[in-house]
């Protein structure tokens, strides 16, 4: 069976990346499309095994390696452009358009979806207003582009044989968008490197990449009224100047920390605080894999992978208010709070899970349409 891997773009390693890594340990001969591949050499090792991506003409526009994302425009051009017809399978990863590579009667597509374009949808108003887009003739020919955008995606969305999202909060937004069903498979997170540590400390860990709809503005405002409590801030990215401006001397930041130190803080930590709406959430699991509870919003993906009283503490809204509600119930209930079994449960996110789900899912569907022929 000839497979074809179809990912947007590999620049850095993050939750999509997972996915494909995931892929390639299931299918290592298969064949890796996407937009563009400007991995280093131990990125391409750990998620590519060496491979390059076979890539389109926005890898050689200019500027393509850090603002690749501002093509985003030519995007569905670009992705149609691939020949996949040599291909029994087509494995997508997608957040934004692989779903839309052309495919024939003959080949099954399975898309594994992270989540619906999220420029186009639900945080287009965001996107537009973070880019200088909500003014005058910019938005004017802002909005034709997303209307484009938006009928491409829908029509786009029919093309895969299969949907399958990354939590239930993406299956409802699929089916909100797009009127489709899709199977639900949690994505892979390594739980086996990040150990279970009993013994912790006195402060509270927040780690993130510093962007607005992480809500780490929200978290640090929340600590700063509760002086008796401690916060350790790990996490770098655009709003790092304005986090640094409202800390108080029970926050520590820490900037960006390499891996063997963030799970040092993780393992050590009395509990993890999330505020985003996310759509899995990845290093929530790595926390409670070290044992640590989780005090996060019960929207997105977190309402799915964190159990209120027994891995964690939920709260309702995005408020400071909300947080320090939910630090004092944990603080009352902290020693019912069972680090093994907050480990254990966290197994069942495994990247070893994944796999044997991803493969029993395609060797189901790969019987049944071959079956049909």
């Amino acid at each position: 069976m000839k497979v074809a891997i179809v990912h947007e773009w590999f620049v850095n390693y993050a939750g999509s990346e997972r996915v494909v890594e995931s892929f390639l340990n299931i299918f290592p001969d298969a064949d890796v499309f996407a937009l563009v591949d400007f991995l280093n050499y131990e990125q391409r090792k750990q998620i590519l095994k060496g491979k390059f991506a076979k890539t389109t003409f926005i890898q050689k526009l200019p500027l393509a390696r850090k603002h690749h994302r501002k093509y985003l425009p030519l995007f569905p051009k670009a992705i149609e452009s691939f020949d996949l017809s040599k291909y029994d399978l087509i494995l997508s990863s997608s957040h934004a358009v692989t779903k839309g590579v052309r495919k024939n009667k003959n080949q099954i597509h399975i898309s594994y979806c992270h989540s619906p374009m999220r420029y186009i949808w639900d945080e287009a108003e965001r996107y537009f207003e973070a880019a200088d887009l909500n003014k005058g003739l910019k938005k004017i020919l802002a909005t034709r582009i997303l209307n484009y955008l938006r009928k491409w995606d829908l029509k786009s969305a029919q093309l895969p044989d299969y949907l399958i999202a990354n939590s239930n909060y993406i299956a409802e937004k699929i089916k909100r968008i797009y009127k489709r069903e899709a199977f639900v498979i949690y994505p892979p997170v390594d739980t086996n490197l990040f150990q279970l540590c009993e013994t912790k400390e006195d402060f509270y860990l927040t780690a993130s990449r510093l962007v607005p709809y992480k809500k780490i503005d929200l978290i640090v405002e929340a600590f700063s009224q509760m002086p008796d409590k401690k916060l350790v801030l790990i996490g770098s990215g655009p709003e790092k100047e304005k986090i640094k401006m409202i800390l108080k001397p029970n926050i520590k930041f820490l900037g960006y920390q390499e891996f063997d130190s963030l799970k040092n803080y993780m393992q050590k930590a009395k509990a993890f605080i999330f505020a985003a709406e996310e759509d899995f959430g990845i290093i929530v699991v790595e926390a409670m894999a070290c044992g640590t509870p989780v005090i996060a919003l019960n929207r997105g993906g977190t309402a799915e992978t964190v159990v209120d009283n027994f891995t964690g503490i939920h709260f309702k809204n995005q408020s400071a208010g909300d947080i320090i509600e939910a630090v004092e119930k944990f603080e009352n209930l902290r020693n019912y709070f069972s680090p093994r079994k907050i480990s254990e449960y966290a197994k069942r996110f495994n990247r070893d899970i994944f796999e044997q789900s991803i493969k029993n899912f395609i060797d189901e569907k790969m019987k049944e349409f071959f079956n049909k022929k």
